[in-house]
């Protein structure tokens, strides 16, 4: 890895005399005004959105907003907007490679090999690895591979690479690799690691058992999940909220929202209060199977117990109401959370705008452009679009 970053440098300096000037953080990420000082967060946040826009950024354009963001590892936001990048940077690996020297140092290695994962540039993460073998490396490796889709390459890391490069495994190891046997359709193979991990002398913890459930769950392996459930006892994890989560949400997954549904009464029975975690899944579940009468009453029992959910959480119940021809409540949902400044995506408001002028409610849609005209200058042109569609 060192040699890696060695190689970049001495390409970067013997280029720089012929380089051009390299432009200012704001004129990159604010150029509207590009003297107006930007905190490290807000300079994350336009890096983001400049990131997420349509079409997207050519390559060197996306390490000019990296590099003016002076992103790092190092807090969460960052790391979302180094992982935007790096699957904007899938078909321009060369540039990629250049955005993972800005944070390749052994400290950052896991994170850069991550990020050469989910571009599928899984020989990069190997190399990355090679050159700094850890515990943490071994585990950034193994996601790598699942980020990837590629499992049998996740199982070969796990089974060779600790032995060959001298790295000890932990707990989050056989939690990674129990994660591919979930996603890939081979959770039968738990069993076996989770014995070799114990030999070990490794102790399970809630991930654990929470990632097999959801395997189990997912393969509809229904006496397997009362078996993990019983090795959980066994090692001194009761049913708690997070374990009725995730069956909660892999039941709704299969469609079988009633049962879930029954699960969550179950738990409130035992002295497991839901959380609005719970209710997200169940909604989702029951929104899913087309059931928007039982998902509002849950949203409405969700709200009797004082639980408020996530932008994401209210962004999908409304799309599944717009969906589901129920503008009204949608609307409702809507003005709920514009309070909080939370603002769907422009398709799912222009789903909504349109909805509401079919229902006859014109006014009512034209006042939504407004303000999201004001809200996103940058969109008034689309919104102008939407209104000359609207009846008059």
């Amino acid at each position: 890895m060192a040699a890696a970053v060695r190689h970049i440098v001495r390409r970067r300096l013997s280029t720089a005399a012929t380089t051009t000037p390299v432009p200012t953080p704001g004129s990159v990420l604010n150029p509207s005004s590009p003297s107006t000082p930007l905190t490290s967060r807000e300079k994350t946040r336009l890096a983001i959105s400049l990131l997420k826009s349509s079409p997207p950024p050519p390559p060197n354009q996306i390490l000019s907003i990296c590099r003016a963001a002076a992103l790092t590892p190092e807090t969460h936001i960052d790391r979302i907007a180094l992982s935007l990048a790096a699957s904007k940077l899938s078909s321009a690996p060369d540039t990629l490679r250049d955005l993972a020297s800005t944070v390749l140092t052994p400290r950052h290695a896991p994170h850069a090999i991550v990020l050469f994962g989910q571009a599928n540039l899984l020989p990069d993460a190997i190399s990355t690895f090679q050159s700094s073998p850890s515990t943490r490396s071994l585990n950034a490796l193994i996601f790598a591979c699942i980020v990837s889709g590629n499992h049998t390459e996740a199982a070969r890391v796990f089974q060779t690479f600790p032995d060959a490069h001298g790295v000890k495994p932990n707990t989050e190891t056989f939690n990674a690799i129990i994660k591919s046997f979930a996603e890939s359709g081979t959770i039968r193979s738990f069993y076996s690691v989770f014995d070799e991990m114990c030999k070990k002398g490794l102790k399970p913890n809630a991930t654990t058992f929470t990632t097999a459930l959801a395997g189990f769950y997912k393969e509809e392996r229904f006496d397997d999940v009362g078996k993990v459930l019983e090795l959980m006892k066994k090692n001194g994890y009761g049913e708690s909220l997070p374990v009725y989560n995730v069956r909660v949400q892999s039941l709704c997954k299969l469609g079988r929202s009633g049962e879930a549904r029954a699960l969550v009464d179950e738990m409130v029975k035992k002295g497991t209060k839901p959380s609005w975690v719970t209710y997200n899944h169940l909604i989702y579940g029951f929104c899913k199977e087309g059931d928007l009468e039982e998902a509002k009453r849950l949203y409405k029992e969700m709200g009797r117990k004082g639980l408020v959910g996530d932008n994401n959480f209210y962004f999908m119940f409304i799309h599944y109401l717009c969906k589901g021809d129920d503008f009204d409540t949608a609307l409702g949902l809507y003005n709920e959370i514009a309070a909080k400044n939370w603002v769907p995506c422009f398709s799912l408001m222009k789903m909504l705008v349109n909805g509401l002028a079919g229902s006859s409610r014109t006014d009512e849609a034209k006042g939504i452009i407004e303000k999201m005209k004001e809200k996103f200058p940058d969109k008034t042109e689309g919104w102008k679009e939407v209104e000359e569609a609207l009846p008059h």
